[in-house]
């Protein structure tokens, strides 16, 4: 299979051009041939113009690419070897939903041809591969697993937003059904992954060292969240207990915040799901995940009770949000946990604008049911600073009065203005 693409005698398709399909298909596609797969017909005709919809990728990034952009099944029919790179996100009642990676096997298993590999970059819980997503590959290419074709796992590691850990700069895992598929993958992907690959010794070994990656995050932002809380009990600033500890070499920096997004907020919940299956409540996880969920609605009760100190009355009261993006310098709204703070917000009657130049404001309207604001105002009484964006770094006090009324309250979540803030009431996590 490695030496067919190399020479162009077999393609590559990668089933799912968000985030973290679109790159690896351009990647590829300095090297061998590609069919990049999606869906939505709009994405694919914006991807022709050279145009990420994510709006991660430049131009240039499409430049002296072998790749055919489609929506149509019949395409995909061309390839041998399938990347399937589509979410995995969970329901509204936290659980795993498989749906769109069931789908992406339904389709891949509709054109899959004996000798074909398929491999499966989507986060899932260990043995969802094998599980789940296999039994339909086989029941839609009536053949047989590992005997007519192969599969293996190799999961994502791209950060959004970020320039320096980039795809070819991050050491890759991947792992195959068998000896021969997992060498076959492993060298696929080292046409790549300047960084080199890492052979996991099965595929369950690699889906579980995805899903532990961000969940041992999880678990150490829930540790400086809980920190927070006890912290402002005791009226100090947790950034500046975190800045001496840090003088440590041993202190893990990690720092408190809003956990949204669909990787931290999200993966350590379908490890849980797999551990209840399995007859085990997953405590720690499930603590860090219960506290990382209810940092939005604390950040705001903090808020009603610093109007309420201040003698505000809460009903006339205005708040402005600054960023509504799940991390910074993205333009990714999914899981946004500042929607969290807004919405609690509004359950106390107080008036809300939320302001990004990241985020698309069609899709929050969409996916929130409110609208983002135009321009800023006057006359508010709390302004958020939810989302460090670069384009609000260099905002400073000055500007931060010039839209405050007196006595104003300043919210620094990620501790971005600290000892920038001198005249206006500042709180931080």
């Amino acid at each position: 299979m490695y030496n067919k693409l190399v020479k162009k005698e077999a393609k590559l398709a990668v089933i799912g051009l968000g985030y973290v399909g679109l790159p690896i298909a351009l990647e590829f596609a300095k090297k061998i041939s590609v069919i990049g797969f999606d869906i939505k017909q709009d994405r694919v005709d914006l991807m022709k113009k050279k145009i990420d919809p994510s709006r991660e990728l430049s131009a240039e990034a499409f430049n002296d690419c072998d790749i055919k952009f489609t929506a149509n099944i019949e395409d995909l029919r061309e390839a041998n070897f399938y990347i399937v790179a589509v979410p995995t996100p969970i329901d509204d009642h936290n659980l795993p939903d498989l749906f769109p990676v069931l789908k992406a096997s339904e389709t891949v298993g509709k054109v899959l041809k004996e000798g074909d590999y398929v491999v499966y970059e989507s986060t899932v819980y260990p043995g969802a591969t094998e599980e789940d997503c296999v039994p339909v590959l086989e029941k839609e290419s009536r053949l047989k697993y590992i005997d007519q074709f192969k599969v293996g796992f190799s999961p994502e590691r791209i950060n959004p937003g970020d320039k320096v850990n980039t795809l070819t700069t991050i050491v890759k895992v991947s792992s195959g059904c068998d000896t021969e598929s997992a060498e076959n993958i492993a060298k696929v992907y080292e046409l790549v992954i300047k960084a080199g690959v890492h052979r996991a010794s099965s595929i369950k070994v690699a889906e579980a060292s995805k899903i532990i990656e961000n969940t041992q995050r999880d678990i150490n932002i829930a540790f400086m969240n809980e920190l927070s809380i006890i912290f402002n009990r005791m009226n100090i600033n947790t950034f500046e207990v975190l800045e001496a500890a840090g003088t440590k070499w041993n202190f893990l920096k990690f720092f408190p915040g809003l956990v949204g997004g669909h990787c931290i907020g999200v993966d350590p919940y379908y490890l849980t799901h797999k551990a209840k299956q399995l007859g085990y409540h997953a405590q720690m996880i499930n603590s860090g995940r219960f506290i990382n969920d209810s940092m939005g609605g604390y950040v705001a009760k903090q808020i009603v009770k610093k109007l309420v100190k201040a003698e505000k009355h809460i009903q006339n009261s205005k708040v402005l949000i600054m960023g509504v993006t799940f991390k910074e310098d993205v333009s990714d709204i999914r899981n946004s946990k500042v929607v969290d703070v807004y919405r609690e917000l509004l359950s106390y009657g107080v008036s809300v604008d939320v302001i990004d130049p990241y985020a698309d404001p069609e899709e929050v309207k969409e996916e929130y049911q409110f609208e983002l604001a135009a321009e800023t105002a006057q006359d508010y009484d709390v302004v958020v600073a939810a989302v460090s964006h670069d384009k609000y770094k260099d905002l400073d006090e000055k500007y931060f009065k010039s839209i405050t009324n007196e006595n104003a309250l300043f919210v620094d979540i990620k501790g971005t203005y600290r000892n920038k803030i001198k005249e206006l009431n500042y709180w931080s996590l």
